[in-house]
């Protein structure tokens, strides 16, 4: 049977010593996790290996000797080295040694309990510590038991090395009567910073859990629930967004330590994806309070809302007439006209008795971008909804008589077939009619047949209108959410440490020679970046529908009202 012995690449230029890791007989494999020096007493050793056992209830042993012999060269340490086993009793007894500068090792095993000792073949696997016990490819600590559930796959070795990391977490500066080489051997004095940095922070995440637990309740509180409050928190992309960024406040505030990598990596792409939205805010706040670029923007929008009327005007004259030679119902045609130019006039003076407060109310609507690039672009929608409101009236007014003559005409078109629709039973039923309603019902289908160009046209013109809209407003909350849902953290990780981002591991053949050993090299395989993204994104606020080509074309058809969005836990009418 081959002999596997996983050896840490950090301990090839160890000191010669002793090789202390886990036995697993069921893969007869050999998981080496540190190199003990000399000089030690055994019985120290014994009595470490008992309180890291009993600390990470994984069962540590000596499993044989290491020599390298470019720093020690004397006659007798092979011997020596073969008399430690007969101290620490492990069959088998791995010996391997380094020969000076020789990129050849020699690996073997004595068993010297059998009464046939024969000899294995080896395959010596060398693995990275580090990036093995953070790629996360091993079993979540919580739920493994001590022993692989499965003894043919590689997570025994991933969960040794895992579970071992109270070995790893040595100091430098504080030397035991042991002296080991693993990963880690030069100490952990850089990680202070890091730890302070943890216990400073557990003050700051209590003040703000406080204030953010205050704020939900201001929120919550049966103030906003009233009719014109609660209509402008779910209908304002502003209010929503604000609702949004602080349930991610809740999440990173929380004590509640993380359980497993899933809720660490989102608690840290929602504390990247704030940090790098409010820095872009904050950019941007910088370039509009520069060089009075407020008072530009508000001198320019008045003009703009203007010429948007006038061309609004310019397109009801042209409907209002003879429209690409089309020859309309004169007397609806002069009602619907006149009706939407008096909404026009309306909204003009309404922009203009606005005018005056138009660059103070811009200039404190710009302070709010300091809050997040995502809260400036949601602002942003809704001054673009408001502006456009007498847009969406007339696309409102032009659906609904549409509409309405739709299915009027479909009801009366069933009642030449001597059909009705059935309301308890949602079909379609045969009905027998007398001549008055066959008469009636004639005028009436042709009286909206004839009347249906007419308020086709102006339809059209203002669902063309209301599109344009709602497709700028639909590309400003792509943005949005792909601020929101952009696993930024998982992203630079995959980029800078693509090993914290496993999906499994490789092997790679370093040197092999008739006599000597198979050397391996385990590497780990990363996940590409559209994994990532899809296992890493965030949720979002807003969900579009998802409605296929058809059904949009059906909804413009009958006459339906289209949303670029809808909020969750609201129906689309």
């Amino acid at each position: 049977m081959v002999l596997k012995v996983f050896f840490p690449s950090c301990c090839s230029s160890a000191d010669s010593g002793i090789l202390i890791g886990r036995w697993l007989s069921e893969q007869n494999s050999a998981v080496v996790l540190a190199v003990v020096h000399f000089p030690f007493i055994p019985v120290q050793v014994k009595q470490y290996l008992g309180e890291v056992q009993r600390v990470t209830k994984v069962s540590l042993s000596v499993l044989g000797s290491w020599s390298n012999s470019k720093q020690e060269k004397e006659e007798g340490l092979s011997e020596f080295l073969e008399d430690l086993g007969t101290i620490f009793s492990h069959e088998p007894w791995i010996q391997i040694s380094k020969e000076g500068d020789s990129k050849f090792w020699s690996c073997s095993t004595l068993q010297k309990h059998s009464s046939s000792p024969k000899e294995e073949e080896v395959i010596l696997v060398y693995y990275d510590q580090r990036k093995v016990m953070l790629s996360h490819l091993h079993p979540p600590l919580d739920t493994a038991d001590g022993r692989a559930e499965d003894a043919s796959k590689l997570s025994a070795i991933f969960d040794t090395v895992a579970r071992s990391r109270v070995l790893f977490m040595t100091d430098r500066y504080n030397e035991g009567p042991i002296k080991l080489t693993h990963w880690q051997s030069e100490g952990v004095e850089a990680s202070i910073i890091v730890e302070l940095l943890k216990q400073a922070s557990v003050p700051a995440c209590m003040l703000l859990t406080f204030l953010l637990s205050l704020v939900s309740g201001i929120c919550r509180s049966r103030v906003l629930k009233f009719w014109p409050l609660s209509f402008l928190w779910s209908k304002l992309s502003t209010c929503e967004q604000l609702g949004h960024r602080l349930q991610h406040l809740q999440v990173i505030s929380s004590n509640k330590k993380a359980q497993t990598q899933t809720q660490l990596m989102r608690k840290a792409n929602i504390f990247v994806s704030l940090l790098i939205d409010v820095a872009l805010g904050i950019l941007l706040v910088s370039w509009l309070y520069r060089k009075n670029r407020i008072g530009h923007l508000a001198d320019t929008l008045i003009p703009m809302a203007d010429h948007v009327a006038e061309e609004l005007q310019d397109l009801l004259q042209w409907l209002m007439g003879a429209p690409a030679g089309l020859k309309m119902n004169r007397a609806l045609d002069q009602v619907l006209g006149r009706f939407f130019l008096y909404h026009i006039h309306l909204w003009i003076s309404y922009i203009h008795l606005m005018s005056p407060f138009i660059e103070m109310i811009l200039w404190y609507v710009g302070l709010s971008a300091c809050l997040g690039l995502t809260v400036a672009l949601c602002i942003l929608s809704d001054i673009i909804a408001l502006l456009t409101f007498h847009i969406y009236c007339f696309y409102v007014y032009g659906a609904r008589l549409y509409c309405l003559k739709i299915y009027g005409l479909s009801s009366l078109w069933r009642l030449f077939r001597g059909k009705k629709w059935n309301v308890l039973r949602q079909r379609v039923d045969s009905c027998s009619y007398d001549l008055d309603q066959l008469f009636i019902g004639t005028l009436l289908f042709t009286i909206l047949l004839f009347l249906l160009p007419t308020t086709a046209l102006y339809y059209l013109v203002f669902t063309l209108l209301r599109l344009l809209v709602v497709i700028v407003q639909g590309l400003i909350h792509l943005l949005i959410d792909l601020i929101d849902s952009l696993p930024l953290y998982s992203l630079i990780l995959r980029l800078c440490r693509s090993y914290r981002l496993a999906a499994g591991v490789k092997f790679r053949v370093l040197e092999q020679q008739d006599g000597k050993p198979l050397r391996l090299l385990m590497q780990i395989n990363p996940l590409s970046y559209g994994a990532v993204v899809q296992t890493y994104r965030l949720p979002t606020y807003s969900c579009y529908p998802k409605d296929s080509w058809a059904s949009l074309c059906k909804k413009l058809f009958l006459g339906e009202l289209i949303y670029p969005w809808k909020h969750k836990g609201e129906k689309q009418d």
